[in-house]
């Protein structure tokens, strides 16, 4: 069996198949920008994008994701190493405090902007509430999908 990942096939290897994502993406095959917090789906910190919707790692497996895509944060520079936008906005304005939930933040920001190009501070903030932070620095995470929007505020 294989899937789509970060606009690849990948092969599952076998006794794979259902096992969480998250456990597929960091085990064998390596991708250590999806952090495990709390295996419920309830942190955020294992957000990965799914056909461009931002959806928890934790709770997919590869069996049930034949045919789909998956991006993870890995997968957001371009080849030639550009940074996807919202991952320069993340840098330009020093969002991480401790930065484990960082990777499932910005997979979160971008899935937002490509469902809102312009989001409102009430919709940044709706939208990035699923992504539990500790350290408080949402005024930042704001500040960040603004930039990556284009920098206008609404």
């Amino acid at each position: 069996m294989h899937i789509t990942l970060n606009q690849q096939a990948q092969p599952v290897p076998p006794g794979w198949e259902d096992e969480p994502l998250l456990w597929l993406l960091r085990e064998p095959l390596g991708l250590m920008g999806t952090r495990f917090g709390c295996g419920m789906g309830q942190c955020g910190a294992c957000t990965v994008l799914i056909d461009g919707v931002a959806q928890r790692a934790c709770l997919q497996t590869a069996r049930g994701l034949q045919g789909r895509s998956i991006t993870t944060i890995e997968g957001l520079a371009a080849p030639d190493g550009t940074l996807h936008p919202v991952q320069q906005a993340w840098l330009d304005l020093r969002v991480p405090q401790c930065g484990y939930c960082q990777s499932g933040q910005i997979m979160g920001a971008v899935a937002l902007l490509r469902a809102t190009p312009r989001p409102s501070d009430a919709q940044i903030d709706a939208a990035m509430s699923a992504h539990l932070c500790r350290c408080g620095t949402q005024h930042r995470v704001r500040a960040a999908i603004h930039q990556a929007a284009g920098g206008v505020k609404p």
